[in-house]
């Protein structure tokens, strides 16, 4: 058929219907016939005469056949590129975004940022509350069509080109408001063709999905301006120390001629230009009829005078909370968004009370620090009914050393464990008034010593840790047994390793303050734990919750054994070791603590809306002059004005004693060997010298030079309205880690002192009974507290 069509090309034949106007000679009619009614079947017939009547050329050679592949060709090209460059753009959701990737922001509960991290703005306005002269500065400066247009404005373009001509430079720029809010939240800043279309499209898509006042509120709050400032606030406050709503017409100007080069433009650094730049975009705006020739005239001549001040993005508030904070967050967010950043994370801090926390450490740290020979506290104060963290201090000076004495630090908590252990023996059915015999006491070869080495014969419980003595603290740990101690103490918020040893009844394991404080929060909220957390939310950059606290409450305690026990530990207060932490017409429970040589001062204590914890001492562990009646006092000094507002409410009542069935089965510990008198009467001159090398309450020399009360003397005038600020001296020594195997090796942890050893000294002196019904005798003040310093 092709040579056939070739055949008609080269020899033209006349193939009408009628026959008649030429014939080819070398080929029969009846051939011909056969031919044209052979290519009529086969459709080329029409074609032919097609291009006769064309002038014969085929469709390829056509210049319109070309062209309209070229344009066909141009769309499917255009929509292959488009869509390629929307698979590569965020979606839909991501373009409501308010912040920039990689920036972190931390607030504290009511609001206010403790810190941020990376190009963040500090303080994001609403587009009501920055005024209507800034905006339209802005608008003239950087997008004069910026109502018109729908993302791109290809006239701004042309005009931008054709100024850059007749100046000779780069006067402005074609790019709208809305490309530069992509290229800011989505894009890098690299010079691409391909970028510029992904911020041409970006910006088609933002109009679609936001107004144009969030569009210009979030370019507002966002864009660099220099010197660290981000948004136009931070600007305000950068270059001139104030807020939006304080600048001039021309302060407005010049922080709005920053935008497309701020380096170039900065006030600071280069004022002659940031005046030509500002005197430009003062006439724009007089050239778009926003201000008056007058009042372009008078900002042009009004002196650039600048009040510098550092960003306050780059200032953090409490230092020690917020990196804790930080270590936190891998827990609720996975690691790809942490590391897409743009999170903004809501904590639980009070920064009211986080003021006092950090004011009371300080005090103590410069006042009994210096005399009594310790150089670090910490503090944390939890709402026991939520866990939530209300103030952190963990340490002296953050600058200096991060090291978060609150979360990080693992010390021996002294007799501040006994609550834990006296605890489980009410929760077992005990009762607070069954005796134990307070004499001599050496089981499996560990001796325990009660401070000062004497004895008080018969007491209960309740005295027993009124007075803090270990040896009826080790028995009743033998009673009820190391399993349930150990399980109520995790069940209560204790989570760090505690071992089955009989020094574990007098704080020989190692715990953190957080979660010792979080743990006796428990006994405040009649047995509940809630878990202690620092953040409340977590927002992603659109501004959506993306975390929230939901932390559950657990019983880790019967409700009767708690309210005993809180009536046990309020006599701590009332009448033992804690006396330092009265508050007026507020009752108050808690308990002291100190571990071998005074190394590590303890007081926890709890109101029933609040548990406070307080640690002092020295990060080498170098041993104190000190007593827990100083973190007592540490303690009363935050408390005291922290509670300011706060009503007042009762503890439960004691409950009912007779009767009680317990709810945590005892498992009574049976010794291999239980010796009913010291080691010292089997060897006295090895027990002597034992006495002087392994005194664990205190060195001789450390005797020597102070003596230890275990009571707080109290006010016994019932008229006096002042508090009681008097030190309660206690020592306590808990026993090294490891029980020894040979019985002649003595491990001892004390923290019981006789009553008739004086404090070493008080800030007020008053005569009281003290809680066995005897009298107390008030101390003269030594030659050492008549030279201390007044407190300051």
């Amino acid at each position: 058929m092709g040579k056939l069509t070739s055949w008609f090309k080269r020899k033209p034949t006349n193939l009408s219907d009628s026959g008649q106007g030429g014939t080819n000679e070398s080929l029969p009619p009846a051939h011909v016939a056969q031919t044209r009614q052979l290519l009529s079947k086969m459709k080329i017939l029409p074609r032919m005469k097609s291009n006769q009547a064309t002038g014969g050329k085929p469709l390829y050679r056509r210049i319109w056949f070309w062209v309209g592949l070229g344009v066909s060709g141009g769309i499917v090209a255009l929509i292959y590129g488009v869509s390629l460059i929307d698979r590569t753009l965020p979606d839909k959701a991501q373009l409501n975004a308010v912040l920039r990737e990689q920036t972190l922001t931390i607030k504290a509960a009511d609001g206010t940022i403790l810190q941020q991290q990376g190009e963040a703005t500090r303080e994001q306005l609403k587009l009501e509350q920055i005024p209507d002269n800034l905006k339209k500065a802005f608008i003239a400066s950087e997008d004069r069509r910026f109502k018109q247009h729908n993302g791109v404005d290809p006239q701004g373009i042309v005009r931008a080109s054709l100024n850059n001509l007749r100046s000779q430079g780069v006067v402005e720029g074609g790019s709208t408001i809305t490309q530069q809010l992509t290229r800011i939240l989505f894009l890098k800043q690299e010079q691409t063709i391909w970028r510029k279309l992904k911020e041409v499209r970006l910006a088609q898509k933002m109009e679609q999905e936001l107004t144009k006042d969030q569009i210009l509120e979030r370019y507002l709050n966002l864009v660099y301006l220099g010197g660290g400032a981000y948004g136009v606030a931070d600007a305000a406050w950068v270059y001139f120390s104030k807020s939006p709503d304080q600048l001039s017409l021309a302060q407005m100007a010049t922080i709005a001629g920053l935008a497309p080069a701020p380096s170039l433009y900065a006030p600071d650094k280069n004022p002659e230009a940031a005046k030509r730049r500002r005197d430009l975009v003062l006439l724009r705006m007089q050239e778009d009829k926003v201000i008056t020739p007058e009042q372009r005239q008078a900002a042009v001549q009004e002196p650039l005078i600048l009040k510098s001040s550092l960003p306050k993005r780059v200032q953090v508030e409490s230092p020690y909370f917020t990196s804790y904070i930080q270590k936190e967050l891998p827990k609720y967010v996975s690691p790809k968004v942490l590391a897409s950043g743009g999170l903004v994370v809501e904590t639980t801090l009070n920064p009211t009370w986080q003021k006092v926390a950090e004011e009371a450490v300080a005090k103590t740290l410069r006042n009994q620090g210096r005399w009594e020979n310790f150089k670090q506290g910490a503090m944390v104060a939890i709402d026991p009914r939520s866990g939530e963290i209300k103030a952190m201090v963990g340490g002296k000076d953050f600058g200096k050393n991060q090291f978060n004495r609150v979360t990080q630090a693992q010390r021996q908590p002294g007799s501040t464990f006994k609550g834990f252990v006296y605890a489980t023996a009410i929760a077992s059915g005990k009762s607070p008034y069954d005796t134990y015999e307070d004499a001599p006491l050496v089981v499996d070869g560990y001796e325990p010593k009660n401070y000062g080495e004497n004895f008080h014969g018969s007491m209960n419980m309740r005295d027993a840790l009124t007075r803090s003595i270990n040896i009826i603290a080790v028995k009743v740990l033998i009673d009820v047994g190391f399993t349930p101690t150990i399980k109520l103490a995790h069940d209560m918020g204790i989570k760090s390793e505690l071992k089955p040893t009989y020094s574990l009844a007098l704080g020989s394991n190692e715990v953190n303050l957080l979660e010792l404080t979080s743990a006796y929060g428990s006994f405040a909220t009649q047995g509940m734990h809630t878990e202690s957390h620092g953040i409340t939310r977590i927002l992603n950059r659109q501004g959506k919750v993306i975390w929230s606290a939901n932390f559950k409450s657990k019983q880790a305690l019967d409700t009767d054994s708690a309210a005993i026990m809180t009536w046990m530990l309020r006599n701590v207060v009332e009448a033992g070791t804690g006396g330092a932490a009265q508050l007026d017409n507020r009752p108050v429970a808690g308990k002291t603590g100190t571990s071998d040589e005074a190394r590590d001062l303890w007081f926890i204590g709890y109101i029933p809306q609040m548990v406070t914890g307080v640690w002092l001492g020295n990060d080498d562990n170098h041993p104190t002059d000190g007593s827990s009646g100083s973190a007592a006092y540490t303690w009363h000094e935050f408390m005291e004005k922290a509670v300011e507002g706060m009503p007042v409410e009762k503890f439960p009542k004691r409950p009912k004693l007779e009767g009680r069935k317990g709810t945590i089965k005892a498992q009574t510990i049976k010794p291999k060997q239980v010796l009913n008198h010291s080691l010292d009467s089997d060897d006295n001159s090895e027990g002597e010298s034992s006495r002087n090398s392994e005194d664990s309450g205190s060195s001789k020399r450390h005797r020597s030079r102070r003596s230890y009360s275990q009571e707080e003397q109290q006010s016994s005038d019932s008229t006096s309205r002042r508090r009681r600020r008097d030190r309660s001296e206690e020592s306590s020594s808990s026993n090294s880690s490891s029980e020894s195997s040979t019985p002649r090796r003595r491990s001892r942890s004390v923290e019981s002192d006789s009553p008739s050893s004086p404090p070493r000294r008080t800030r007020r002196s008053f005569s009281p009974p003290n809680s066995s019904g005897s009298s107390g005798s008030s101390s003269q003040p030594s030659w050492r507290d008549k030279l201390r310093p007044p407190q300051q």
